[in-house]
């Protein structure tokens, strides 16, 4: 078992312009906010967070990659690779960690082509459409799982 007391936080591509970006669908909150509330909410359970975004998912892979030497889970919000990424979701599978997808709006009313999630089998938790507070609902369910306080299956990819 890991024990490591460290999350990965990814934010795929777009999510830099979060708070000037479609407001009206995710919100003011900045990407300094995501990261300060999933900082706070792990912070509160005894975890510390590592934050990764990028628009290179060259540069998600390698950090995914790199947190299966010191991070006991991840969490994500793929942004638009969460529908096109098969690479990405082989990525999160093949570094055996629990991993909860977040997604700010909810994909699933929206655009057809929003509908998919290649992360959706590899992840264990799953927030959608909660506004930038389904990061600090994700965290919570994710370190839950991770101490055994979870009703959810133990089972990572």
């Amino acid at each position: 078992m890991n024990t490591s007391r460290r999350l990965l936080l990814v934010n795929g591509p777009n999510l830099n312009l979060l708070g000037m970006r479609e407001p009206e669908i995710y919100g003011r909150d900045t990407l300094a906010d995501v990261e300060r509330l999933v900082s706070e909410t792990a912070g509160a359970r005894g975890f510390e967070v590592r934050a990764v975004q990028s628009n290179h998912e060259g540069v998600l892979i390698d950090a995914i990659h790199a947190a299966r030497e010191d991070c006991a889970g991840i969490v994500i919000n793929p942004g638009g690779l969460t529908h096109t990424s098969v690479v990405l979701r082989d990525a999160l599978s093949g570094v055996a960690l629990p991993v909860a997808e977040v997604h700010i709006s909810n994909v699933y009313e929206r655009e057809a082509f929003r509908h998919h999630s290649f992360v959706a089998d590899v992840a264990a938790v799953h927030v959608i459409g909660e506004g930038v507070p389904g990061y600090a609902r994700a965290t919570q369910l994710l370190i839950d799982l991770l101490s055994g306080s979870s009703d959810l299956p133990a089972v990572f990819p």
